[in-house]
């Protein structure tokens, strides 16, 4: 059924994935005052009178961004084959982390190469966010796929 916990969990995985692709991910600021962002373009530098301009394209934050996005989607329509669903979970999963790390990555790499300081915002805790209703329906999976399988001993 759609209206188990788990697909709560995956569409709230949804939800913040999308938040967080408009607008950008992280910002810095540099000595200089000039602000850095990392996009879902990539890499952009400028200020906010003057406009930005493309520096870098990291295009595989940006699919793995838009894989999050339809994995977890198409894992709450598999609600009737549990195996798939679980499979699904745990790619969601590793999608999550690997989006994590490359944002740190990413981060690392303004911070570096243009010394940068990160300004804090919302959006570096969704991806932890992401991270944690994935499991979580992992876990609502894996829970209701051995609930139907202690059933089927009974029988």
């Amino acid at each position: 059924m759609i209206q188990r916990i788990q697909s709560v969990y995956l569409f709230l995985t949804t939800l913040l994935s999308i938040f967080f692709l408009n607008g950008s991910y992280l910002n810095f600021i540099n000595k200089t005052g000039a602000i850095t962002k990392l996009t879902f373009r990539g890499i952009e530098e400028g200020s906010s009178t003057q406009g930005f301009v493309l520096i870098e394209r990291l295009l595989p934050l940006s699919i793995v961004l838009l894989l999050i996005i339809a994995i977890s989607l198409l894992t709450i329509f598999f609600f009737k084959n549990r195996r798939v669903q679980i499979w699904l979970s745990a790619l969601l999963i590793g999608l999550v982390s690997f989006l994590i790390l490359a944002c740190g990555h990413g981060s690392y790499l303004i911070m570096t190469r243009y010394s940068a300081e990160i300004v804090l915002g919302i959006k570096i805790a969704l991806p932890f966010l992401m991270l944690i209703f994935s499991i979580l329906a992992y876990r609502a999976i894996r829970k209701d796929d051995n609930m139907v399988k202690s059933y089927d001993r009974l029988r």
